[in-house]
């Protein structure tokens, strides 16, 4: 669908400020707006600078429901940056070379917890069901972190390349934690180099200070702030603040909560929840929550990070989120009610190329005497017994001496509007008022068709380009099909509540995410055609907030056969991402190094001096890479790498395996 907008319009519906950010399609067309990457700058001296040319090519987002925040949000883009991609990247080379692996038994099994009955909706799968119960300390990257079943939190350090140090226990749960039915798992994240937030999945939240993690002699974990928040949650990301002499410490915290009253989709919803715990210096109280904000949404989110000034939050989402008060509903939900909802048009009107005509439904008691119809050239105002019925300016002008109205048998006001430019068509009567019907007779109807005759067809493609060919679905791949057609990456500020920023991601698939600098927020990787781009937010950069640091060649389009991958990871150089199976093997993918020999192109002509290479790891010692798919390797729940080597975390053998 094509809306063509003309200057006129644009100069009547939106102020200079309002076309700088967004043009909104007329009533009546699903409520979407039009956004424009602002790099185009108009073309005509009379728009301001920022503005867009209507000639640009425009980006259509959905703006259902909750999108009507976005309205006045910038609308953003990822820029890719070109020396960082290899276009002379052909493909990873199998390797050979074994991989030593070592195996280290635990006296208790990963907490794992499965998901209940109650918990059978997509949305339970990606939070809870796809959880990876291995933690990494990205202040101490040779540390990995996991939960048992006795509610010991055991740290495990990697002493040297071919050795593992035992677990050891630095902290441990006063509760039980198998005494709570509808707990979720465990969640811990690492807020700083001090500073730890946990959570027992009961809906209770522990912030521990654990002192100098790297150092054996200070590290102490104790349990400063612990209150219970609610519902069940799992923590996704924390900070830690220092402002004004008060430290403070700001939790994301996701919940997936039954909606009662929706008649529609799978009965839940997500929240995400804002919570900030603070402490003055100064004074000898204790940490208490200072504030909570919650957004509400339909779909997880891939990617939830707040800020490092605690200014903002970032979410990539497939639905959107917005921020709700207290015991208030999704804005979607209300929408979707009020359209629900059949209201009787106040009045009624139609017309001809020469005049038009409104007709209202009097109420039975109405005389003569109690209606007022004041008409003006370019307005009216119909008054019924002393009170305002209709008031506002008119689309266009009429000849208001000629305009009359009369009583009609059937107890209506009929309205007779003499146009004064005659042929013109109104797409309304009052300009803003959304209170009348407007009806059109089939002449009407016959007429509109004729016009648009030349743009239809009896054939599919009557006329088609050969040198561009129209795409054919049939083509791609079935793996490469991403349907999260409104997928998108959006920028809260933390003060207002309001969305600032907007990407529309479309089909950049998310990938994962990982921490980098343990001081920046975490990275996401996104599939950019058969490559995926690693980006690092930076809030501090309000013109370029999302910066490219690095490409994974080509592991957008490996991945994609990888129907049963569940966790991914990457070397904090980019020398290496790795993928998990979620039952039997890992892949690693080795960026392109160069060559001991030299390895010939025959068809090119040309000498290669680097490969990539892919190693796929199972659990076996020795093991053939011509039996790697008959290696069954049980179920992983937990991936991280630890500095420069991946974990694996075996729930049922209770084991952890270490590849260097």
């Amino acid at each position: 669908m094509g809306i063509e907008f003309t200057k006129d319009y644009i100069s009547q519906h939106a102020t200079e400020a309002t076309f700088s950010r967004a043009l909104h399609f007329p009533e009546g067309t699903l409520r979407r707006s039009v956004f424009w990457d602002e790099n185009h700058a108009a073309s005509k001296p009379q728009y301001s600078q920022g503005s867009a040319d209507l000639s640009t090519r425009a980006l259509l987002i959905l703006t259902l429901g909750p999108w009507k925040a976005m309205e006045v949000a910038a609308n953003c883009s990822l820029r890719v940056k070109r020396p960082l991609l290899d276009p002379r990247f052909e493909s990873y080379k199998l390797s050979l070379e074994p991989l030593p692996s070592y195996q280290l038994e635990l006296d208790a099994a990963v907490a794992e917890v499965k998901l209940r009955d109650d918990q059978y909706t997509l949305e339970h799968m990606h939070a809870f069901g796809m959880y990876n119960y291995l933690h990494c300390d990205p202040w101490y990257q040779d540390s990995v972190y996991y939960i048992d079943n006795l509610g010991r939190i055991m740290n495990l350090t990697v002493m040297l390349d071919t050795a593992l140090g035992k677990p050891r226990e630095v902290f441990r749960l006063p509760t039980d934690l198998t005494a709570c039915d509808n707990r979720l798992c465990a969640s811990i994240h690492f807020t700083s180099s001090t500073w730890v937030t946990l959570s027992d999945g009961t809906g209770r939240l522990y912030l521990i200070g654990t002192g100098e993690r790297g150092n054996s002699v200070s590290e102490k974990w104790e349990i400063v702030f612990n209150e219970e928040l609610g519902n069940p949650f799992i923590i996704i990301h924390s900070i830690s603040l220092l402002k004004a002499e008060e430290h403070s410490i700001a939790t994301l915290l996701l919940r997936i909560e039954k909606e009662e009253l929706s008649m529609k989709g799978s009965g839940f919803y997500v929240s995400l929840e804002w919570v900030t715990i603070s402490k003055k210096y100064e004074d000898n109280k204790k940490y208490e929550v200072a504030k909570r904000n919650t957004l509400r949404g339909k779909s997880v989110p891939h990617y939830a990070a707040i800020e490092p000034d605690g200014n903002g939050l970032m979410i990539i989402s497939y639905k959107p989120f917005t921020f709700v008060q207290a015991g208030q509903g999704l804005e979607e939900s209300k929408d979707e009610n009020m359209s629900e909802e059949i209201k009787e048009p106040l009045y009624y009107w139609q017309q001809t190329e020469d005049d038009l005509t409104v007709t209202i439904q009097l109420p039975e008691d109405c005389t003569k005497e109690d209606i007022q119809v004041q008409f003006l050239p370019d307005s009216v105002n119909i008054v019924l017994k002393g009170q305002r019925f209709l008031e506002g300016n008119l689309f266009s002008s009429i000849d208001h001496e000629s305009s009359t109205w009369i009583i009609k048998e059937n107890n209506s006001l009929e309205i007779s509007l003499i146009k004064k430019s005659e042929g013109m068509t109104w797409p309304e009567l009052v300009v803003g008022d959304k209170q009348g019907e407007f009806i059109r007779d089939s002449a009407q109807c016959a007429a509109i068709a004729e016009r648009l005759m030349h743009l239809t067809s009896d054939e599919l493609n009557p006329n088609p380009d050969k040198d561009k060919p129209p795409c054919n679905a049939q083509e791609l791949e079935e793996c490469d099909i991403f349907f999260e057609e409104n997928f998108s990456l959006c920028r809260f500020d933390g003060n207002t509540l309001k969305t600032t920023h907007v990407v529309n991601l479309g089909s950049n698939q998310y990938l994962f995410s990982v921490i980098v600098d343990p001081k920046e927020m975490p990275c996401f990787c996104l599939r950019h055609d058969v490559d995926a781009l690693l980006w690092q937010p930076r809030s501090s950069k309000q013109d370029d907030m999302w910066e490219h640091i690095a490409t994974f060649n080509a592991l957008g389009y490996v991945q994609a056969s990888k129907r049963d991958k569940k966790f991914f990871a990457c070397a904090p150089n980019y020398s290496y991402a790795a993928l998990c199976e979620c039952l039997r093997r890992v892949f690693i993918y080795r960026q392109p190094t160069p060559m001991s020999t030299v390895l010939y192109n025959r068809k090119e002509g040309r000498c290669i001096m680097e490969i990539g290479r892919m190693l796929p790891v199972c659990e076996a010692k020795n093991v053939d890479p011509e039996a790697i798919s008959h290696c069954n390797l049980e179920g992983h729940c937990g991936f991280q790498k630890a500095g420069y080597r991946p974990y694996i975390v075996k729930v049922h053998t209770k084991g952890i395996i270490s590849i260097s």
